[in-house]
């Protein structure tokens, strides 16, 4: 590459570590990994602190009030200085039980208002950029979203500057019932989303029923697969790490979503440990969302207080490493949403066990709380699929056969001391083989300034 010009990219990306998120891993090993295939990434996002070790580091001010520039060998990252809402400063200083009705009114306009107007905590990000491109030239603009406010910045800049642009759906938008129970929000959220993606050169999403999702809103748009992954260089230093072998180990690491039968899941737990008498058995629960809520469960039980255990987010390369020493992965069905913790499970080479495929209470929690609606022809049971696939667990049908899936298994790990993992073809789920597919579509992308007769004729 030393005698070609390497093209650069700007990387959009409000989740970025250090701040703990799966939604910033994403972009983090785009710049971690494109400078070897040709593209020279520069990442504008913003100040993270990580004081609090939990959800308040999302609105925590930043500690600097300047922008910080770090340089690396793999490329450039661009930190704007952030200032938290004014609910977000409620919240900091009273907590989450008080002036909850002014906290959500103004998250709300907020929300709406960036969308027509260049105001918000997050505009510093546009202004960062804005501030990078009038002195330096690259060659495209990739926003990921969520959060979607950053498509408009990446369309203004795009447009400001006559850099083509790549939108990067890491989840849906308009089509996600969250955002869409409410008519005029549904509207709102769908006329700007058609707005700003009006200039897009290419939009990447991370499965291709996530593509048919936004398609309903947006057509004939020019759409390519990019998976997430894991992380490879975090998943190498994991190979020695070996299983428990004194305890019976069940690991589960990230968010717990309404429409997963986590209750279940522990009175089968429970009923389980009850009846066979076994001690040796352990459940690790890293950096949830809800601890407080399943602390409450937990407490009824004596039997599942002594099992389950809570620790708190902690940085990607450090988890892994305590994943490692499980002997088994809990996975919750997400149904049509693939995610990223299964690809971490995966790299991992530990058992999953993923609950449920046909049970009666997940098929209400997800009738309730699931987000998006089944597309015909299109799977909704993509874990199960890439599991079956790579030979890397058990698909558990419902609380009964979970049961006996437990008993199956701790038998073995009595009998070995481990748990078996005969997985097999999930290289190709290696972050950096995605991010190789993503500098051959970088490249490919020409210029804007080629296409603008063609632009100005259509009008």
């Amino acid at each position: 590459m030393s005698e070609l010009k390497m093209k650069k990219v700007l990387i959009l990306a409000y989740d970025f570590p250090p701040y703990v998120s799966v939604g910033g891993l994403r972009p983090y090993n785009w710049y971690r990994y494109l400078k070897e295939f040709g593209i020279e990434p520069i990442v504008v996002t913003r100040q993270w602190s990580n004081t609090h070790g939990n959800h308040l580091d999302y609105v925590s001010p930043s500690n600097s009030a300047q922008t910080i520039i770090e340089k690396t060998e793999y490329g450039t990252i661009i930190r704007s200085a952030y200032q938290p809402t004014l609910s977000n400063k409620i919240l900091l200083k009273y907590g989450p039980n008080k002036y909850k009705s002014l906290r959500k009114i103004n998250s709300i306009f907020n929300e709406l208002i960036q969308f027509p107007f260049s105001v918000g905590p997050k505009y510093k990000i546009y202004l960062t950029a804005e501030d990078y491109l009038k002195q330096n030239k690259v060659d495209c603009i990739i926003a990921t979203g969520d959060p979607f406010i950053l498509f408009k910045y990446a369309s203004k800049l795009g447009k400001k500057f006559q850099t083509p642009w790549v939108a990067d759906y890491r989840d849906a938008w308009v089509q996600d019932k969250t955002r869409s129970r409410n008519i005029f929000l549904k509207a709102w959220n769908s006329f700007f989303e058609n707005r700003y993606l009006k200039n897009v050169s290419k939009i990447i999403t991370v499965s291709t029923f996530l593509q048919k999702q936004v398609e309903r809103n947006l057509s004939n748009k020019d759409f390519s697969l990019i998976l997430n992954g894991f992380n490879p260089e975090a998943i190498d230093k994991t190979f020695s790490i070996a299983q428990n072998n004194d305890c019976f180990t069940i690991s589960f690491a990230g968010t717990i979503y309404k429409w997963h039968p986590i209750e279940s899941f522990l009175r089968t737990l429970e009923k389980f440990g009850e009846t066979t008498k076994i001690k040796a058995i352990r459940v690790n629960f890293y950096g949830i969302n809800n601890q407080e809520e399943l602390q409450k469960i937990i407490s009824n039980s004596n039997y599942l207080k002594s099992v389950v255990h809570f620790f708190p987010r902690t940085e990607n390369e450090t988890l892994v490493k305590e994943l490692a020493k499980a002997n088994l992965f809990l996975l919750f069905n997400d149904y049509s949403i693939l995610g990223t913790k299964i690809f971490t499970y995966l790299g991992i080479k530990r058992k999953i066990i993923l609950c449920y495929s046909d049970d009666i209470e997940s098929k209400n929690l997800k009738s309730t709380y699931f987000h998006l609606t089944d597309i015909k022809d299109e799977s909704n049971q993509l874990q199960a699929e890439i599991i079956q696939s790579t030979n890397s667990g058990i698909i558990v049908k419902d609380a009964n056969h979970l049961l006996e899936v437990l008993g199956e298994l701790y038998q073995e790990f009595e009998n070995t001391g481990s748990i078996a993992c005969n997985s097999n073809g999930i290289e190709k789920y290696s972050r950096k083989i995605q991010v190789e597919k993503l500098a051959e579509l970088l490249a490919s992308i020409q210029p804007l300034v080629s296409i603008q007769p063609l632009k100005r004729s259509l009008g």
